[in-house]
């Protein structure tokens, strides 16, 4: 799986270095096997996030834009990748990520499925692994239509500076809650931008995910 999150990204144009950020020293070796970056991070990093800045402090990198992919997302598409890298162009936008539209009542009611509610202008209201928003007088079955609803596609994207500044804010109370990083840099007041995008994705949060994405490789071969 890591090594076709791997090969994915590699196919972005707009890429310029890829890193796999590891504790684990099988996966190390995994990414080293197949040519790839890997670097091995501290056991105390407690997210993705956490060991992006790592790699960055440690690299010395001078890449303004950093792109967090998730490594169990194998189904990322290269053209996601360069639209949430176009979303980081802009001077305002300090973190991105994308959001792709549900259309099926189970990846809404799915709690492993995270939605997303943004106003006008993109910005990121709140995630939820509840359904959001919620249609009162509605039966839960019929809530497909009845508004718009979004599930956070796993990338995200930082300006150098607001990365680093993220790895130092301390656990909130709606990330504690929801177990979701992105509520951490919400309560704390940073605007977090959301770019829409058409392309499917599907990350393996459970052994049912697993076995989806065994059928759907199946059935692309």
């Amino acid at each position: 799986m890591i090594e076709r999150v791997y090969e994915q990204a590699n196919q972005c144009a707009q890429v310029s270095q890829i890193f796999v950020a590891t504790d684990h020293e099988e996966i190390l070796k995994t990414v080293i096997d197949f040519g790839g970056n890997g670097v091995m991070t501290s056991v105390q990093c407690q997210s993705g996030t956490d060991r992006c800045a790592e790699v960055i402090l440690h690299r010395a990198l001078n890449e303004e834009i950093i792109i967090n992919i998730q490594g169990d997302e194998p189904f990322i598409q290269p053209e996601q990748i360069a639209e949430l890298i176009e979303l980081m162009q802009s001077d305002s936008v300090k973190i991105g990520t994308l959001a792709k539209s549900i259309t099926e009542s189970e990846s809404l009611f799915n709690p492993n499925v995270v939605k997303i509610v943004r106003s006008k202008e993109g910005r990121a209201l709140y995630f939820s692994r509840n359904p959001i928003p919620f249609i009162r007088g509605v039966k839960p079955d019929q809530w497909i239509g009845k508004a718009d609803f979004f599930q956070h596609v796993g990338l995200y994207g930082y300006k150098k500076s607001t990365l680093l500044a993220l790895t130092k804010l301390p656990p909130g109370m709606l990330e504690q809650a929801e177990s979701l990083e992105q509520l951490r840099w919400l309560e704390a007041g940073y605007e977090l931008f959301v770019a829409e995008t058409d392309y499917e994705s599907l990350g393996i949060d459970t052994p049912d995910d697993l076995l989806k994405a065994e059928a759907r490789i199946s059935f692309n071969q």
